[in-house]
Order: C-alpha cells, then sequence, then structure tokens
C-alpha cells in the first residue's frame, strides 16, 4: 500500500482502486446508493418502529379522551386476566392447531409444485400451468371465500349438487365444525400454493445441471435425481423458509377467518386475530387486545430463535 492509501492494480491498465478510510468516506462514496435506500429506510421507521410506541396500551387502561399518555398505569392487570380467561386456552388452541395444520400440509404444497413444474420440457405447457396456479394468490379473500361458500352451500352448491345426484343428503360444511378446519387449510393452500412455489423455482433454478447429466449417465432414474440432486440443492432454503413459517404460528390469517368464519364454528375457528378484532374494534378493549398481540409477537420471537439455533445445531443451515 502506498502511502496515499491507494492500492496499484495488479492489472496492466495502471488504475488504482482507493481504500475507504472512514464511515463518512464510505458514505460520501456511495452516497447514491443510500439516497436510493433512504425511503425504505423512513418508511420501515414510520410504519415499524414508531407503532411501537403503542404497545404501552398493554399495561395501562386506555382511555380515548385521555389519550395514551395520561390513561394510568396498571402493570400486568390485562395478562393476568387473559391468562385466566376461560374462552382464551381455546382460543389459542385453535390459532395453534390451525397453524400447525397449515404447516403440515400447507408447507410442502409448494415445495411439491415447483418440483412437480420443474420437470415439465414444454415451456408453453409450464407457463399455462404457472399461470392457472397462481391466479389465485391475486383475489383477495373476500372474493374467494365467496366463492367457496357458493360452492359448498347446502341448497345451490356444487358439491351438494354433486352429492345429492348420488342420493345423499346435503350437507351445510359451513356450519359443522368437523368440517371448518379442514376447509380452511384446504382453501389456504389453494391460494397460495402456487404462489409459494416461486421461491422455490428459484431455488431449483440455481442447481448445477452437470449434476443431473452425470446422475443420468450413472443410470439413476427420475425418484433418484429428487432424493439425491433436487431436494439437497433446495434444502437450505426449505429451512429457512421453514423457520419464517414457525414464527407466524400464532398467526393465521385473518381475512381467510373472518369471512369464511361464522357463530357456529366459533369453538374450532375463533383464532387470536378474529378475537382482537371483535374485542379491540368491535368491543373497544384496546388494552386487552394490545395485551394479545404483544404475547402473539413474542411467542413468534421466541419460536424463531429457537427454530433457528436448532437448524444452525443439526444442518449447519440458518438464518443467522
Amino acid at each position: 500500500m502506498s502511502k496515499s492509501g491507494k492500492i496499484p492494480d495488479q492489472s496492466r491498465t495502471g488504475f488504482t482502486i482507493s481504500m475507504p478510510k472512514n464511515f463518512l468516506e464510505i458514505i460520501s462514496k456511495y452516497k447514491y446508493l443510500y439516497l436510493m435506500l433512504l425511503p425504505g429506510l423512513i418508511w420501515y421507521f414510520i410504519y415499524k418502529y414508531l407503532p411501537l410506541y403503542g404497545l404501552t396500551i398493554a399495561f395501562k387502561d386506555y382511555n380515548f379522551s385521555k389519550g395514551i399518555i395520561g390513561s394510568p398505569w396498571v402493570g400486568l392487570k390485562h395478562f393476568k386476566f387473559l391468562f385466566t380467561f376461560p374462552d382464551f386456552c381455546n382460543i389459542l388452541r385453535n390459532t395453534v392447531i390451525l397453524s400447525i395444520y397449515n404447516i403440515i400440509f400447507g408447507f410442502p404444497a409448494p415445495i411439491i409444485i415447483a418440483m412437480l413444474l420443474n420437470e415439465l420440457r414444454s415451456v408453453v405447457y409450464k407457463r399455462t400451468i404457472q399461470t392457472v396456479i397462481y391466479f389465485p394468490h391475486f383475489l383477495s379473500w373476500v372474493i374467494l371465500g365467496g366463492i367457496i361458500i357458493q360452492l359448498l352451500g347446502p341448497n345451490e352448491g356444487l358439491i351438494n349438487q354433486i352429492i345429492k345426484y348420488f342420493g345423499y343428503d346435503p350437507v351445510n360444511f359451513m356450519t359443522k365444525s368437523q368440517y371448518f378446519r379442514g376447509i380452511i387449510v384446504s382453501t389456504n393452500i389453494l391460494k397460495e400454493a402456487g404462489w409459494g412455489a416461486i421461491i422455490y423455482l428459484a431455488a431449483l433454478s440455481g442447481i448445477d445441471t452437470e449434476q443431473y447429466e452425470a446422475a443420468i449417465i450413472d443410470g439413476a432414474n427420475r425418484w433418484q435425481k429428487l432424493i439425491y440432486i433436487t431436494l439437497p440443492g433446495i434444502m437450505n432454503t426449505i429451512i429457512v423458509m421453514l423457520i419464517l413459517r414457525v414464527g407466524y404460528i400464532l398467526d393465521v390469517s385473518f381475512e381467510q377467518i373472518y369471512v369464511m368464519y361464522n357463530p357456529t364454528v366459533y369453538d374450532v375457528g375463533d383464532v387470536l386475530s378474529t378475537y382482537i378484532y371483535r374485542m379491540g374494534i368491535q368491543g373497544m378493549k384496546f388494552s386487552l387486545t394490545t395485551a394479545i398481540g404483544l404475547f402473539q409477537s413474542l411467542i413468534g420471537f421466541i419460536l424463531i430463535i429457537l427454530t433457528n439455533n436448532m437448524s444452525k445445531k443439526f444442518s449447519e443451515v440458518s438464518m443467522w
């Protein structure tokens, strides 16, 4: 290195590469990149960090007229009420069960779809299938939920028309607790599995094709290539996505549940997000529902930490 703080370039061009000496020099050198980053940082600060002040409502008896600052502190009163509230255990159980069902049945769905699409050789056919399975993602739950409710309707619904055609009595699926969770999980897969396959298709495109060519020469069939090349090739992506999914185990889609449930299935369909809406917005119990939201976020944070540490220990793949 020369006294000027520059490293002579080893190429024949004679150019030199300057090394930033301090933080301000780095900022000055890449100022346009930081300016491009600034709007995103401002948005994140305004909408993600400033609202954290509202969490103090969970430790106060919030009153509109007094505001957040003027409302009296009550400590852990709302948390104590929460854990002694008879319905809370059932609501928490419903949330966990639906999330576990979504992980067991919903998480592998986009992986399977991505691997199936990856096996298609016709570009036109592949693009057509992708368009069809991506489309439900762009429908709101209000539209898709209405379609599902109409299909499962007890009188004019297509499913019940088929049931009656075979001589059986129609079933009101949307008011039967034993069917509700299955409907929620299956419709969630229908809506999001195709869209979720995109990230796995991207991971599959990064696998070296020479591995497949070598496997073909060695006489490997499709299943052997799938097990020994494809799955290991996207395993890092699968683990990272699973870690993120476990962190949302207490966050079941509010829009989906709210559109499709009704009081007859509250015993299996009422989850934390819908309860927060009913109590917080409709019942105006802001402090209680803020306490539930804080509890929900804390559990999710702990689960992400635990899952990430387990992944790092057993697979040496982690988010950090």
